[in-house]
């Protein structure tokens, strides 16, 4: 009796712990373009196609695609060990950061597009 009412509450109690480590897994963000992402709200999570054009200084660079371009900010870290030229297409993963006077995309994933 013992040895079977062990079973069921550590049978329970890998239940509850597995379903409070569960997280929704809907559908992803989809890509947007340069034109689109100018006209969103500030921290709005955004995914961009297209080429990290230059370096404008700092941890900010220049990304385009056929849409126009934006100022993105790519921290050190962000870039993972990714080397990227201006003719290789990339995907950011970021988030708008829309102040007064600019709209930017504040980058944390930098993705070689093969």
């Amino acid at each position: 009796m013992n040895k079977l009412l062990s079973a069921s509450v550590l049978t329970l109690a890998i239940g509850f712990s597995s379903s409070a480590w569960a997280a929704f897994q809907g559908p992803g963000i989809a890509p947007s373009t340069v034109a689109e992402a100018l006209k969103m709200s500030d921290d709005t999570p955004v995914i961009l196609n297209g080429k990290i054009e230059k370096n404008l200084g700092g941890e900010k660079y220049q990304f385009k695609d056929a849409t126009g371009t934006i100022t993105v900010e790519i921290d050190d870290e962000d870039w993972r060990g990714v080397d990227v030229r201006p003719e290789d297409m990339v995907t950011i993963k970021g988030e708008v950061d829309k102040d007064m006077f600019s709209t930017e995309i504040d980058v944390d994933v930098v993705e070689l597009k093969k």
